[in-house]
């Protein structure tokens, strides 16, 4: 009976179901590390989780922005946020908005030995920022 079941249906819903795995998006991960700063004083850390589709590669999550220059006094300096980054071309350019303590930023850089690029933040002085994707 179930050989029967199997030839009769059985494949073609078998077809079906990875029909429909086949249209599943496959969500990625990877890692963002970044050094801010004209001495590179501040540290910029987050997981991002892929959010879009298509030619440019969307990614998103939380970012942490530690202070680790050597004129750090009562400790390190933290700042938290979101970032949105977008990935156009493996290695091609790489866009970002971020938003630090309130403050909304924006980054574009292009890959040379990492993403070279400056971040800029509403009421603040532009800064290089160095950024290596995992």
């Amino acid at each position: 009976m179930l050989r029967r079941m199997w030839r009769d249906g059985g494949a073609a819903m078998l077809g079906a179901v990875a029909l429909c795995l086949c249209d599943v998006p496959k969500l990625g991960a990877m890692e963002f590390l970044g050094q801010a700063g004209v001495l590179g004083e501040w540290e910029l850390t987050g997981n991002l989780i892929e959010s879009g589709s298509g030619l440019r590669k969307e990614f998103s999550g939380p970012l942490k922005m530690k202070h680790v220059g050597i004129c750090t006094q009562d400790g390190p300096e933290e700042r938290a946020g979101e970032i949105r980054l977008q990935l156009a071309g493996p290695d091609a350019q790489v866009t970002a908005e971020m938003v630090l303590d309130g403050a909304r930023c924006s980054y574009t850089a292009r890959k040379t030995r990492a993403y070279e690029g400056t971040l800029s933040c509403t009421g603040r002085a532009s800064v290089p920022l160095l950024v290596w994707l995992k």
